[in-house]
């Protein structure tokens, strides 16, 4: 395998495959005019959108609602060097309909910190990128 072998580009439908097996990410977003990257567990919609389950009090609740954010997720085995990362940029909706909170409720993601009073976020996957590196052993 050559050094260009080793490199590839996702397309969409495989950037999606791998996002729903992990369970975070990391959000990227401008907080006070400085970038900012929050862990966070999430999951996808049926339409591909990133579901966020948040703190209504949040910073990230405020500093995204209505603004184009990037969501980035991976996965990697150093020993083996190979991995993938995959790239969602769209606008970060929180959601107020109360229909679609109580569905997501029920389907959508658990934050892992305990919310009294959770809140969901939506991007919408206006882009997905993504690349995914097999392996070269004995390179560096």
């Amino acid at each position: 395998m050559s050094p260009n072998d080793a490199f590839r580009t996702l397309d969409r439908q495989e950037c999606l495959r791998l996002l729903a097996k992990v369970p975070v990410g990391r959000v990227v977003y401008t907080r006070q005019a400085l970038p900012a990257v929050l862990p966070i567990n999430f999951s996808l919609d049926t339409d591909a959108s990133v579901l966020l389950c948040t703190s209504p009090d949040s910073d990230l609740a405020h500093a995204i609602d209505g603004v184009v954010v990037a969501f980035e997720a991976d996965e990697f085995d150093a020993a083996a060097r190979s991995g993938w990362s995959v790239v969602v940029t769209g606008r970060a909706t929180v959601l107020t309909d109360p229909a679609e909170h109580d569905q997501l409720s029920q389907t959508g993601p658990s934050s892992w910190m305990p919310l009294r009073d959770a809140v969901f976020v939506r991007i919408k996957s206006e882009m997905v990128t993504g690349r995914e590196l097999r392996g070269v052993l004995g390179t560096q």
